[in-house]
């Protein structure tokens, strides 16, 4: 019952060569294909956000969060007019600033607390100050909230997210 066949070294790169150049003739015709589609740009390494509007700049209330989702519905976010210009902000006085709500530790979720002006996260007590960009100032966490990025326009007075400082909790990639 002993049926082992042998292959001789010459049969296997002969075959094996025949294998490859089959291979290579099915791949070569594909990667052309690839190169024939548009792609968004060769140099870009980032893809685009969506322009959402978040609202009125003079009608956000002052030291208060007002809940929002971007780049999706799964990306729960806060945006806060501070009441005073902090950086990164924007609006007539450069006080909205806007940030993913999903800790950096664990993706709980984080509460504004405008006493201390800060998002603060009720599963491991991480702290992120709002005034300086959301960095980190306490607790499990060792990375910044996710700032995202605002854009005001004075003629209508309307605060837009247009794109994400940092990465939202739990993604490989801000933009799915």
């Amino acid at each position: 019952m002993d049926d082992e066949v042998k292959v001789g070294r010459r049969f296997f790169l002969k075959s094996g060569g025949t294998a490859a150049a089959a291979v290579g003739a099915v791949v070569i015709p594909i990667r052309n294909a690839e190169a024939a589609t548009p792609a968004v740009s060769a140099s870009v390494t980032t893809l685009p956000y969506p322009k959402k509007a978040i609202g009125i700049a003079s009608k956000m209330p002052v030291n208060q969060a007002v809940a929002f989702s971007y780049p999706d519905a799964s990306s729960p976010c806060y945006a806060i007019r501070i009441g005073s210009t902090v950086p990164g902000g924007v609006g007539p006085n450069g006080d909205v600033v806007a940030y993913s709500s999903l800790c950096t530790h664990m993706g709980c979720p984080v509460v504004y607390d405008g006493g201390t002006k800060t998002m603060k996260c009720g599963c491991h007590f991480s702290m992120f100050d709002v005034e300086t960009n959301g960095q980190m100032v306490c607790g499990q966490a060792t990375e910044n909230l996710p700032q995202i990025k605002l854009e005001y326009d004075a003629k209508t007075d309307s605060v837009h997210a247009t794109g994400v400082d940092g990465l939202i909790y739990g993604r490989q990639s801000n933009i799915l």
